[in-house]
């Protein structure tokens, strides 16, 4: 976009622990972006008119400076809105309601049917939708369960609980269960839905922490009557909360059973896959049919693109620091010049280790080739990291 053009677009304030997946999509779509987040990356920046820092202690973000960029913001001539992505879900029906702030476009309110696990995993009992046993109150023998905190995400929130002294309120417990980590994409509006395309989790082990997200594969084909069983679930889900917008569900496959593992009430970093795989069916990205469907209450034309042959196959893996280092001007520019690196830190940015470095992302016409090709990203970045960062 040009800047005569830029002044002119409407704006739409994207917001999270990490804005830039949200601000390139929706300049792709032709938006004017105001980005919050706590990283500030250096493609982050390239993308949005407007960013500001958001960030609080280690990777957390401030809630007062996340106000107070939110009333800048909402000061600014042609606002759409705000959209939020991972590390604000808690706050999604405060910001809903919050005076002198953009208005929210995305689930709100709502979001507590599923946000809540007493309230979701009731309601996937009463529609005889599978899921992993869970319960409140810590089990007699710990072993084999999980400990999760309702309001955390990626990974991060999820514990083994016989490691787990003190249950933070809130949390609760499920039992390990078998099956791949999936998830599947979707559009609501008005309670109906359209999923977008299903993708397999990544995810690796960090200290206490067994499943921490670290990227996905997709968009992956399932047997035609696994994944009508899958839309099914989420139809009924969406009739029965009235999500809106963008939102993603997560869930084990087992052979052709699945089980629900929660649902993400916001756009999830899998939309990258899909703009990837039918580019021709987003015309203005996903972002674009995520205003549609909050803003208007328009689904796109092509609900089904899950069945349709993708152009490509597209992955995306988070890459963690082995050991802390300094963001050298050489390390920074070579990332930010390499076309499959994303979430470039800036010069002279302190990553510690197991804090992310970058997202890396590879493409390949066969899904069978995403892993390996994601392991030679991998490899060249911890290659370049020794190479060219200060220790």
């Amino acid at each position: 976009m040009n800047p005569a053009d830029a002044s002119r677009a409407p704006r739409v304030a994207v917001a999270g622990l990490s804005a830039r997946l949200l601000t390139q999509s929706a300049a792709r779509a032709g938006l004017n972006v105001v980005a919050l987040d706590i990283f500030g990356d250096r493609d982050t920046r390239e993308q949005a008119g407007m960013w500001f820092d958001i960030g609080g202690n280690g990777l957390s973000i401030d809630r007062a400076r996340l106000y107070d960029a939110l009333e800048h913001a909402a000061r600014l001539p042609r606002m759409l809105g705000l959209i939020v992505t991972s590390g604000l879900e808690p706050l999604a029906g405060e910001l809903s309601r919050a005076p002198r702030v953009p208005r929210f476009i995305g689930n709100g309110a709502q979001a507590a049917a599923v946000r809540d696990p007493k309230r979701f995993f009731a309601l996937l009992d009463s529609l005889d939708i599978a899921h992993p046993e869970v319960r409140f109150t810590p089990p007699d023998d710990p072993r084999g369960w999980l400990v999760k905190r309702s309001d955390g995400c990626g990974g991060i929130h999820i514990e083994w609980a016989e490691d787990v002294e003190c249950v933070p309120a809130g949390a609760y417990f499920e039992r390990l269960a078998q099956g791949r980590s999936m998830s599947a994409l979707f559009l609501a509006a008005h309670r109906e839905s359209a999923v977008i395309g299903f993708a397999e989790q990544l995810t690796v082990e960090a200290g206490r922490l067994p499943f921490v997200h670290a990227g996905s594969l997709g968009p992956v084909r399932l047997p035609a009557h696994v994944a009508a069983r899958i839309v099914e679930a989420i139809d009924t889900i969406v009739w029965k909360t009235d999500l809106t917008g963008l939102n993603s569900i997560d869930f084990l496959l087992d052979g052709d059973a699945f089980s629900v593992l929660e649902i993400n009430t916001r756009p999830s970093s899998t939309m990258a896959l899909y703009e990837a795989a039918w580019p021709d069916a987003w015309p203005r990205g996903l972002i674009g049919a995520h205003l549609d469907a909050c803003l208007h209450g328009e689904l796109p034309h092509v609900p089904h693109t899950f069945a349709q042959t993708p152009r490509l196959h597209a992955g995306q893996r988070v890459v963690f620091a082995p050991a802390g280092f300094t963001a050298s001007r050489a390390f920074s520019d070579a990332c930010f010049d390499d076309p499959a690196c994303h979430d470039v830190p800036l010069v002279g940015a302190r990553i510690e280790a197991g804090q992310p470095v970058c997202t890396m992302t590879a493409a390949a016409p066969a899904f069978a080739g995403l892993r390996g090709a994601l392991d030679r990203e991998h490899a060249r970045l911890l290659q370049r990291i020794e190479i060219l960062s200060t220790p």
